[in-house]
């Protein structure tokens, strides 16, 4: 099959049946790169880190992040398009019908049911971006013995702090972890 056509299709069938956002979409996008062979998980999470980094929404981020590295600029083209285009028209159909429906007990149950899936993909999303990132070499005991799992772990610390308790701005966030993660790799206390 054409790669354009491909992409085009693993991303429209994406926009189209996930729900929640571009977080809850990981694990679809995982599981899409990696069976086709379109780069490995620690390329993905390293696309996931550029993507959440630079300006504009997560998912179309993503997409065009990976139609880029699979094919070309037109690769970024269609993968975009692809995700883009269902919601889009899903999101006109329901704004015409929603008002109609929204006290209907289906629709309530529905959007509880959606909500909740939602907290599940974003929760797998956490372990599996989690795992990569500090066992990346696999679950062992020796991970616990390098200065890359404590860097990377008080890094997450800090973020998490700054962005529950003192609200600081994501983009301060990404920014001050970015610059900490320079720092730790030119002193050479991390190896990359």
């Amino acid at each position: 099959m054409n790669i354009f056509l491909l992409l085009f299709l693993e991303f429209f069938k994406m926009g189209a049946l996930t729900f929640g956002g571009g977080y809850a979409m990981i694990p679809f996008i995982e599981e899409t790169v990696l069976r086709h062979g379109w780069m490995t998980t620690r390329e993905l999470v390293d696309f996931i880190a550029v993507s959440e980094s630079t300006p504009g929404a997560f998912a179309v981020n993503i997409s065009t992040y990976i139609g880029s590295e699979v094919g070309g600029l037109f690769g970024a083209f269609i993968a975009t398009l692809g995700l883009v285009l269902p919601p889009f028209i899903i999101i006109l159909l329901i704004a015409k019908v929603y008002d109609r429906f929204k006290k209907n007990i289906l629709v309530q149950g529905a959007m509880l049911g959606l909500k909740s899936t939602v907290v599940g993909l974003i929760g797998a999303t956490v372990l599996s971006v989690g795992i990569e990132v500090f066992f990346s070499e696999g679950i062992n005991i020796s991970v616990l013995q390098t200065a890359n799992f404590y860097v990377s772990l008080g890094i997450f610390a800090v973020a998490l702090f700054l962005l529950l308790y003192k609200k600081l701005n994501p983009i301060a966030v990404i920014g001050i972890s970015a610059a900490a993660g320079v720092i730790f790799g030119y002193t050479g206390v991390i190896t990359v």
